[in-house]
């Protein structure tokens, strides 16, 4: 279950920052999550609570805001949002499209105290 990593290595991201901004609870973690990443939100979830417990995170609520997967065609420079890394053009039809989004998880904004 890569999910607990995920969430031991945001709670490691989390209390840097609260190293350098000097804050010492979260209240809240809105994280954005590509569709093709292979993360399973619930799971995420879980694994997050069990991860906060006894750190500055214990308690806080996590906000998951899922977001596409994107897709540049190299034939004809159209941008498509894709659900799969392996793609047809939806305008052009042509196999040569390049997967350029949708599997990246970032946080996107703290509520701290």
């Amino acid at each position: 279950m890569h999910e607990l990593a995920l969430s031991r290595s945001l709670v490691a991201a989390l209390e840097e920052e609260a190293r350098l901004q000097a804050f010492s609870r979260v209240e809240r973690v809105t994280l954005e999550i590509g569709r093709l990443g292979h993360v399973d939100p619930d799971a995420l979830a879980f694994c997050f609570d069990v991860a906060t417990r006894a750190t500055l995170a214990e308690g806080a609520r996590l906000v998951i805001e899922r977001r596409p997967g994107r897709a540049t065609c190299m034939a004809c420079g159209g941008v498509s949002e894709v659900d799969a890394h392996v793609v047809d053009c939806p305008a052009c039809g042509s196999p040569r499209v390049l997967v350029d989004g949708g599997d990246e998880m970032k946080i996107r904004e703290l509520e701290v105290a």
